[in-house]
């Protein structure tokens, strides 16, 4: 599954999870990356069979609706009695504190205590829910490419602009694109961050777009000019609208794509034996090899009619059963403490799978101090929105790069204002 469903789907899915719940109803909004919607799908049949008297309905959704729907409705006082989301901090007015509900609080703070933060108010100790997995963004090779076209995979040590000149070689060879990196300012973050950006400043308000991102956005947008990196994946859509370059990826049409580890499931299960791929870390900058730490967390509304059913729904998908298969099943790197600690068993027999999921978890002790601060830091949406309809707009011809940067900082303070 992708992120992207039909438009009559989604807006069908918008108007379910936005209508009042009855009593007894606890709406779910979810979005999937890959194959955790039939996970989900199936821990809750088994609650539902063992709580009939809880009527659990599970909206499945696109990332769009879940990052430009819900909050519309989140604002009117309205949506889901719980959603999988990832722009946590910033909507943490809306999330409703479990604490009080739960059936034991201190097995939350136990084992979801290290990102409780990224989803609760600035100041506060509620606990609002648990982060599904933990991801982390990085390089992804289609070694089955490199080795046709005779060039060697860089080393971990190897910059940006080694990994560039590799796939241009692969590229000319292969005749495919060179590179591609999601449309996500999440995911230039960490690039941005490897060349000294530090977007936090020193009263904890965003700082202006600095040197540091100036060095990595220039190359990306000379590299979208030059052919090194697919335009089409930030100029194809329009505004903040996300774009993943997966399905290029997938069909053998990249030699490096720059994405995260919640890309693997979907790659074990639709690349298959087609070819060889590999998880490559993330490439070096000046300062750092830093990727993007983060992760989807499942949350409740607090405008929900039926806050103790709720709870009775949260309390069981935190259970770490329940967490360990969710993440054995879905391919994911566990946000649970005591699962994370103890042996998982993912349900994969294929090496590339296992392979990508141990570098990942070796590459996380690589991220740098501003990235680790970004997760929960109330305006990081907003930098990431700015960055991403700025820097599409110089891809597109449509603004100057210089112009971009000052387009940006107006965008973030306003933003700022508005809040």
């Amino acid at each position: 599954m992708t992120r992207m469903k039909s438009i009559g789907a989604a807006l069908a899915a918008v108007l379910l999870s936005s209508v009042a719940a009855q009593a007894g109803d606890v709406r779910i909004m979810w979005y999937s990356d890959g194959g955790e919607g039939a996970v989900i799908k199936d821990l809750l049949a088994r609650f539902s069979k063992a709580n009939p008297d809880v009527n659990v309905i599970l909206d499945e959704v696109s990332y769009d609706v879940v990052k430009e729907q819900l909050p519309v409705q989140l604002e009117a006082g309205q949506g889901p009695d719980i959603a999988r989301v990832t722009n946590l901090k910033a909507q943490a007015q809306h999330w409703l504190d479990l604490r009080p509900l739960l059936a034991d609080a201190k097995y939350w703070d136990d084992n979801f205590g290290a990102q409780a933060d990224w989803m609760r108010p600035d100041g506060s100790n509620a606990i609002t829910g648990f982060m599904t997995q933990l991801t982390l963004t990085g390089g992804f090779v289609n070694k089955t490419l490199f080795d046709q076209a005779g060039v060697e995979i860089p080393g971990p040590k190897a910059t940006w602009d080694d990994w560039a000149a590799a796939a241009r070689k692969v590229a000319d060879s292969q005749k495919v694109f060179a590179m591609a990196i999601d449309r996500s300012g999440h995911r230039v973050s960490g690039p941005n961050i490897s060349y000294g950006a530090n977007y936090i400043a020193a009263d904890g308000k965003p700082a202006p777009i600095d040197q540091g991102a100036k060095e990595f956005l220039s190359r990306f947008v000379k590299w979208n000019e030059d052919g090194t990196v697919n335009k089409d994946v930030w100029v194809s859509a329009a505004g903040t609208t996300y774009r993943s370059a997966a399905e290029d990826f997938i069909n053998g049409g990249l030699a490096y794509y720059y994405s995260g580890s919640w890309q693997v499931s979907a790659f074990a299960q639709k690349i298959g034996d087609s070819f060889d791929w590999v998880m490559a870390g993330s490439p070096c900058g000046t300062v750092a090899c830093s990727g993007m730490q983060g992760g989807a967390g499942l949350v409740a509304v607090k405008y929900t009619k039926n806050p103790k059913d709720v709870a009775k729904v949260m309390d069981y998908l935190a259970g770490a059963d329940v967490q360990k298969e969710f993440a054995e099943r879905s391919l994911f790197i566990p946000a649970h403490k005591g699962v994370a600690a103890g042996q998982v068993d993912f349900k994969t027999d294929n090496p590339h799978v296992q392979a990508a999921l141990k570098a990942f978890v070796e590459s996380a002790g690589q991220t740098a101090a501003p990235a680790v601060k970004l997760p929960g830091w109330k305006w990081s949406d907003a930098y990431y929105s700015a960055i991403v309809a700025r820097i599409s707009q110089v891809i597109a011809g449509e603004m100057k790069l210089d112009d971009a940067y000052a387009r940006i900082d107006e965008d973030i303070k306003a933003k700022v204002a508005g809040n």
